[in-house]
């Protein structure tokens, strides 16, 4: 049976309520560390840039291009938390983000010793709308990962850093991926309702992608990695339905936005 948004939503915080914290352990000159470096760079980057407190459950710093970009209260935002982000989500979106936010939060609990240590090598991508000063809705990128463990292996910190989408679509509902970025693996978010293992690209389909975004055609690409015309299409086929796009320039464009492939020069 399908759930309610209400009932992801307590899912969603009966997950962030699940880590055991020592307060005694928690360094927060840590944190004011970051503050200082962020608030430094907030002068130049156009970037919007927030960090959440899992022990404290709140944000702990919003920087102000949020105002500047998207038009938020910032004195709001800091009183009503994650109600007043969310209240500015696309109601169509706000589903496919709670789930999103499950679903990496289950797999980031799950790993235990020297894998839980790389979580802050983890990245979730998510594209979605929300609405802007004007109070229409745009397509914004949205780039979120743990920013400190604390010293028993709890997600202390989470970073996200927030960029309006060069893509002006806001009829295509919110996509989330994972993506490890020491490795360029990719994983897929499942579809609404499904709990399975997500699809992941392969390092052969990231790398004809990256070759097509290059400007080689199939055959060129047949040559190069001395495989088939048939199995080349076979792949591009495949990434298509894995990114859920239209066509091999959708699924170009959406991965270089989010950083996932660099066009490999022609040799």
């Amino acid at each position: 049976m399908q759930r309610t948004y209400q009932q992801l939503i307590a899912e969603f915080y009966q997950l962030v309520d699940s880590q055991i914290f020592d307060e005694s352990v928690l360094d927060y000159r840590i944190l004011d560390r970051h503050i200082r470096m962020l608030e430094t760079i907030n002068v130049v980057q156009d970037s919007a840039i927030s960090i959440f407190d899992m022990y404290r459950k709140k944000h702990v710093f919003i920087s102000s291009q949020f105002e500047t970009m998207l038009g938020w209260d910032i004195e709001k935002a800091n009183e009503q938390g994650t109600y007043y982000m969310d209240e500015r989500l696309h109601p169509g979106d706000a589903i496919r983000l709670t789930q999103a936010g499950i679903y990496f939060m289950k797999m980031a609990y799950a790993l235990t010793g020297e894998d839980r240590k790389q979580l802050p090598n983890y990245k979730v991508i998510t594209d979605y709308r929300t609405k802007d000063k004007t109070g229409n809705y745009i397509r914004v990128i949205e780039q979120q990962k743990a920013l400190e463990l604390d010293s028993l292996g709890n997600v202390w910190l989470a970073l996200s850093v927030l960029d309006v989408s060069p893509d002006k679509d806001v009829q295509t509902p919110a996509r989330s991926r994972l993506i490890n970025t020491l490795t360029g693996e990719l994983y897929l978010f499942p579809p609404e309702g499904n709990e399975s293992m997500p699809p992941k690209l392969s390092g052969r389909e990231q790398e004809i992608l990256s070759l097509i975004a290059s400007g080689l055609v199939s055959k060129q690409i047949a040559d190069k990695l001395f495989i088939s015309v048939n199995t080349v299409n076979t792949h591009r086929q495949r990434i298509i339905e894995k990114l859920e796009v239209s066509n091999t320039f959708e699924a170009i464009q959406y991965a270089s936005e989010l950083r996932l492939i660099n066009p490999v020069k022609r040799s």
